[in-house]
């Protein structure tokens, strides 16, 4: 949509290829329906929250940053507000007021817009595109195609992965795309944890005995493992890597060093030394996760507080510390993002040009660039396609 904007308002015909009912429909879910459309930062920074190929990004990010970005939407009717973060979402906190706004927009240049058109491939000759074949028409007066098809994630919203495909049958390579920003999965079973958020935790990744990466914040234990915001930001760094050996430990009391909280344990079961243990830590931990941390301390339940050992007390700092999980995988069906795609290499940084075809270019997901929770992906996302739709050249 912003391609095709950029693209009709310097002169050119455009016509939209939509494979779903309605356009904007990934948009739609994006920041819970909120649409967090940008982060109000300094290029630096957006380069910085971008995990892979940041560096590819600079030269669309300074014809296209954070503040070119608002300025856009607020132009189109959108008022925006910036929140903790610096993340920037409508006043309204309506996904869909950001969709109507490119919608009407869209409308008012006269841009053709046709619906349930699923592309399934192009005729290429003379090293560009002339034909593109939809599992209805054909349509032959091609002049430039800008492919924005996102990744894999979500396909119920049109995200099925049919860009990578396509960018394959002209000869770009695909970064093999896998799930980022998603729910960990664990080994452990998490069934009676699921739905216990919790905040103010470290969570941290450690690899074969080392720790790799750790956020703080906030967390929640799901169906198969753990999510929310700490976890979202952990599983970008790790979607690539070998899972073996990879464990995820939670310091349930970062804002306490061992020993104050060594003295605070033993504070508790002094002040109730005759009741079971189980029934003094609610004061430390959610009532759901307390069999949890005991278990991996190897203490009982029932045990009374007069009767732990000083070995027990210090493996419950240790569980309380660093209760521990064994990591299996990302979970792909919940993924915000994918990361991987078209190979920046063979793409033009600045105008998103393919580099093995004269009339392509690719804006958003289906590159291999991907970023951190907080708007940063918008921003991609709405950058690469200014600079796709700006850089339109028809090649006779």
């Amino acid at each position: 949509m912003m391609s095709a904007i950029c693209a009709r308002r310097r002169g050119f015909d455009v016509t939209i290829l939509e494979s779903n009912e309605k356009t904007g429909k990934k948009l739609f879910i994006t920041g819970k329906g909120r649409c967090n459309l940008t982060n109000n930062s300094s290029v630096q920074n957006l380069i910085e929250n971008t995990v892979r190929n940041g560096k590819f990004l600079f030269g669309v990010f300074r014809n296209f940053d954070s503040e070119k970005c608002m300025n856009f939407f607020e132009e189109l009717g959108v008022p925006l507000k910036t929140e903790r973060g610096n993340r920037v979402f409508p006043v309204s906190d309506k996904s869909s007021d950001v969709i109507s706004a490119l919608n009407n927009e869209i409308k008012r240049l006269k841009i053709e817009v046709k619906l349930r058109q699923r592309v399934t491939g192009f005729v290429i000759s003379d090293n560009s595109i002339r034909e593109i074949v939809t599992e209805k028409e054909r349509y032959t007066d091609v002049g430039y195609v800008v492919l924005a098809t996102g990744g894999f994630t979500y396909p119920a919203t049109g995200s099925t992965g049919d860009g990578y495909r396509l960018a394959a049958s002209v000869g770009h390579t695909i970064v093999d795309p896998v799930p980022s920003l998603c729910d960990v999965i664990l080994k452990e079973s998490t069934a009676g944890l699921r739905g216990l958020s919790l905040k103010n935790v470290e969570c941290s990744v450690f690899k074969d005995g080392k720790k790799t990466y750790s956020e703080f914040g906030e967390m929640l234990f799901t169906d198969k493992g753990v999510g929310g915001p700490c976890v979202l930001s952990l599983s970008a760094r790790i979607c690539r890597s070998d899972f073996s050996g990879m464990k995820f430990l939670i310091d349930l009391k970062p804002a306490l060093d061992e020993e104050t909280l060594k003295a605070r344990v033993q504070r508790d079961l002094d002040s109730q030394n005759n009741k079971a243990i189980k029934n003094v830590l609610p004061a430390l931990l959610p009532k759901s996760l307390i069999p949890v941390v005991l278990a991996q301390a190897q203490i009982s339940g029932e045990k009374q507080c007069n009767a732990v050992t000083k070995a027990e007390r210090a493996r419950l700092v240790d569980a309380l510390k660093h209760l521990t999980f064994h990591i299996l995988g990302c979970e792909k069906d919940r993924a915000v993002i994918t990361a991987g795609g078209v190979k920046v290499d063979e793409i033009s940084p600045k105008t998103m040009r393919s580099k093995l075809c004269d009339n392509l270019a690719f804006a958003g997901e289906i590159i291999d660039v991907d970023a951190m929770t907080g708007g940063y992906n918008l921003q991609i996302a709405f950058a690469t396609g200014f600079a796709a739709g700006n850089n339109v050249e028809i090649i006779e």
